[in-house]
């Protein structure tokens, strides 16, 4: 049975989930944008997020002037995986910190090891 929560709910999960984030990480963070969309792409309805952009090992010093990378959550892919509120807090904070890692240059293997996959 899927949770059903506002958008506006949803949106202060996300916040909460990126307020997680240890300073000393958050701070590190560069020209990233965090979105709630209602749903994943058509080609892969199941996915929970999404980084669009360019990692920081992989960044160019001279990289400038660039739209800002973005880590999306998807709103109802989650709400349908989870039973409860708090196993959607539990989802949204995975996604969040998941996704938000791949900024980092982080990848799925890793994440999977460290309990984020």
């Amino acid at each position: 049975m899927a949770v059903d929560v506002s958008r506006e709910r949803f949106e202060a999960l996300v916040e909460a989930a990126l307020d997680d984030i240890p300073e000393e990480l958050a701070s590190l963070v560069r020209n990233v944008v965090v979105l709630v969309e209602e749903d994943a792409p058509p080609d892969d309805p199941d996915l929970l997020g999404l980084y669009d952009g360019v990692s920081l090992p992989e960044r160019p010093a001279n990289l400038g002037g660039e739209l800002p990378d973005r880590v999306l959550v998807f709103r109802r892919p989650l709400q349908e995986m989870c039973s409860s509120e708090q196993e959607l807090v539990d989802e949204v904070r995975i996604t969040v910190v998941h996704e938000v890692a791949h900024h980092f240059g982080i990848d799925d293997a890793r994440l999977h090891q460290l309990g984020y996959g």
